[in-house]
């Protein structure tokens, strides 16, 4: 078992070692799902998203909508970034 600790701002921190695995960077989003007494922190990665492809019977049309978006909007996350 894993523990961190909540800031005064109610941040944690998720340890290098499951960042890697499930391969979360910096701006990567995450679900927040209640379930119970349980928090569920699901990464939004193309990983997910691919996965997702196949429920809506759309052929991926939509994912590729959606990661197309992400890239942009990642681009711009990144140029804000490199300004400051």
């Amino acid at each position: 078992m894993v523990t961190t600790i909540v800031t005064t701002k109610g941040q944690i921190v998720i340890p290098s070692r499951i960042r890697r695995k499930l391969n979360i960077k910096r701006g990567t989003r995450l679900s927040i799902e209640e379930n119970g007494d349980q928090i569920i922190l699901q990464p939004l990665t193309e990983d997910y998203f691919e996965k997702m492809a196949g429920i809506l019977n759309t052929k991926g049309k939509g994912v590729r909508a959606l990661l197309e978006e992400r890239a942009k909007e990642k681009e711009r996350e990144d140029k804000k970034w490199s300004r400051s």
